[in-house]
């Protein structure tokens, strides 16, 4: 596969790697004590080193259990055409095979393609191994954040109130356990090592899973759903990585649920304004900037510039939880202004050609399709 690479300065690279291993080091020693001593630490039982829930794969328990009750998923509309549910897609009621009612055409196709067991020499004979190794940098940071996704959103499910959000809440718990483990098959097909969590991304989902209440959907459906739909709209279009598309569109139902759940359960006042949470939701943002230098190096080897991709995902982050209520102790134009030039000030000293841009103004989804999905759920135009 060609692509044309960003430069990158590589001792500024090395010298990332070196800090970020020290904050890590620390990081989880910090986390390790506290967890003997009962005060807190590491709050998800996940080994991102195995890339693994605690416990291991155990597959057969997966087969047995999630595996067939999606086969077996009956649809209401079907077999109770009373009921107010519409959950059969129009192939689903012409054609109504039992194992796979719930998939349209191109699921199928999709589904079958990644199935083929030539699936990983494909990927080997259209990437090179650096370009392999760079994509899957780029897609285990969101498929860690899925084992996480899992976790939050089977805690928010306790959370909300209603019959409707609470069916809403169930459907994303499955989803996520499908991005999982869907995604994990995906990315060890591209047969190279996969990397731990960063210590700023530890840091990023530790504080999503451990946010209180309804600041879950916050840290979860905003901030890292918000960043996970960015990645699948950047990378979908690859070859072999169609099937993105897919959890680009869970994704975007993902980051539109506290959206629509504030629509019908407004946050009190006090939830809106109180300055500790206002605090914490802006803490909850800064591990992503290093985070971005971290990934500055594999975005380069696939002519991804990082910085424009982080500049997109600010912009719709932002205006994710302003349209959902959440106020930070800053306005959302003056923490775009600070990031956008912060990473200016790292371009600056990092690559002497740089000129001053605005990357907030970037859109690094690729396709008109995955671009409509976004506007309909940012309410921005499709540029």
């Amino acid at each position: 596969m060609e692509f044309k690479k960003a430069p990158v300065n590589r001792r500024v690279v090395q010298l990332n790697r070196w800090i970020e291993k020290g904050a890590n080091f620390a990081i989880r020693s910090y986390d390790g004590v506290m967890g003997r001593l009962h005060l807190g630490g590491r709050r998800a039982a996940y080994d991102d080193l195995a890339y693994e829930f605690v416990g291991g794969a155990k597959d057969k328990l997966r087969a047995k259990h999630y595996d067939k009750s999606l086969r077996l998923l009956w649809k209401a509309e079907q077999h109770a055409p009373w009921s107010s549910f519409r959950d059969l897609t129009p192939a689903e009621k012409k054609v109504a095979e039992h194992a796979l009612r719930e998939l349209n055409p191109e699921e199928i196709e999709l589904r079958e393609r990644i199935a083929k067991p030539e699936f990983s020499e494909m990927l080997k004979q259209t990437y090179t191994p650096e370009q392999r190794a760079a994509l899957v940098s780029i897609l285990s940071t969101i498929g860690h954040g899925e084992a996480y996704a899992w976790l939050v959103s089977a805690e928010l499910l306790g959370q909300l109130k209603s019959t409707g959000a609470k069916a809403a809440a169930t459907m994303q718990v499955i989803e996520e356990a499908k991005h999982f483990v869907v995604l994990r098959e995906l990315i060890l097909a591209f047969d190279v090592s996969v990397p731990r969590l960063s210590a700023w991304e530890y840091l990023l989902l530790e504080s999503a899973l451990k946010a209180k209440g309804l600041e879950k959907f916050f840290g979860m459906n905003v901030l890292v759903e918000g960043v996970a739909l960015s990645i699948f709209g950047l990378l979908s279009h690859l070859p072999g990585l169609e099937i993105l598309r897919l959890f680009h569109l869970d994704e975007s139902r993902h980051t539109a649920l506290p959206i629509n759940y504030f629509s019908e359960f407004d946050m009190t006042r006090w939830q809106k304004i109180n300055p500790i949470a206002q605090l914490r939701r802006l803490r909850m943002i800064m591990p992503a900037i290093p985070m971005v230098f971290h990934l500055e190096e594999a975005a380069a080897e696939l002519g991804i510039d990082i910085f424009e991709f982080t500049g997109s995902v600010l912009r719709k982050v932002l205006h994710l939880a302003q349209r959902a209520g959440y106020k930070m102790v800053l306005p959302p134009a003056v923490i775009a202004s600070t990031i956008n030039l912060l990473l200016n000030a790292y371009c600056l000293m990092t690559h002497p050609a740089h000129e001053f841009r605005d990357f907030t103004t970037a859109e690094t989804t690729v396709g008109a399709d995955q671009r409509a999905v976004e506007a309909e759920v940012f309410g921005l135009a499709t540029g």
